[in-house]
């Protein structure tokens, strides 16, 4: 279960994100996920929005496999290492989230040789 919470007293959201959600059910936690191809495990794309790709969908196949989607997360924190590439993780990000979004938090962060990474936590459905 996910249930946004907005509040008509708080700050309206200015992107794909709610600004809180109630979960019930066994929860997932995803580990940071960096860009890297699952198959060489090698950096190879170089834009930011290549790599945020990559990245959603290196956490895809985590959500996949333990019987949950994107529809099923309820909070993502992206890793940015140059705050100005925002705009463009954005964009590729919106393609994986729906309303209602997760909540999110997007920090500056120094992430090795990537120019973004992200975390998830999602409610698995029950079968």
């Amino acid at each position: 279960m996910r249930k946004p919470i907005i509040s008509a007293k708080g700050a309206k959201p200015k992107g794909p994100y709610t600004p809180a959600i109630l979960a019930q059910g066994p929860m997932l936690f995803v580990s940071a996920q960096g860009p890297f191809d699952p198959a060489t495990g090698e950096l190879k794309a170089q834009t930011v929005a290549e790599q945020a790709r990559q990245v959603f969908e290196n956490i895809t196949v985590l959500l996949e496999e333990a019987g949950a989607t994107w529809a099923d997360v309820v909070k993502t924190q992206i890793f940015l290492a140059d705050f100005a590439d925002f705009a463009a993780m954005n964009e590729v990000y919106g393609e994986y989230v729906k309303e209602p979004y997760p909540a999110r938090t997007t920090v500056h962060s120094k992430i090795g040789q990537s120019l973004v990474a992200a975390d998830v936590i999602a409610v698995v459905p029950q079968k």
